[in-house]
């Protein structure tokens, strides 16, 4: 390599000659290193197939209806995910159970079949034809 002596006492035609050495020197060995990483590629080597687990659930991160709520407080719920609440902590130090606080699942799905829209059909749909039909007798 140049030091930077030497290359202050170089001419401008030089230098501009040793840039387009440099440039074609470094595409080659760009080159290189594309083929050798497509060779890589049709060896059937992928990144995915490197990481040796897998990247945690599913469900990570998703909202989950609740499953506790605090019986002082109604707009307080815990879905059981994560930290115990301080307010149910409290309760249970109390000597409340868990299940104490629990929701009724039969509430919690007749909340959600209110809260569910119907379906719209396509128009073309035999079962919109037969809707209709019956709509206009």
């Amino acid at each position: 390599m140049a030091r930077p002596s030497k290359l202050a006492s170089m001419s401008v035609e030089a230098l501009l000659q040793l840039r387009d050495d440099i440039g074609s020197v470094l595409s080659r060995k760009a080159g290189q290193l594309q083929t050798q990483l497509a060779a890589l590629g049709d060896g059937g080597w992928t990144a995915k197939k490197a990481v040796g687990r897998p990247r945690g659930s599913k469900m990570k991160g998703r909202k989950v209806a609740p499953k506790y709520r605090n019986p002082k407080n109604r707009s307080e719920t815990w879905a059981g995910r994560g930290a115990m609440p301080r307010w149910m902590a409290a309760e249970i130090k109390k000597g409340k159970k868990r299940e104490d606080f629990a929701i009724s699942k039969s509430a919690a799905k007749a909340k959600r079949a209110l809260a569910k829209k119907p379906r719209r059909t396509k128009k073309g749909s035999a079962k919109a034809a037969a809707t209709s039909a019956a709509s206009s007798e």
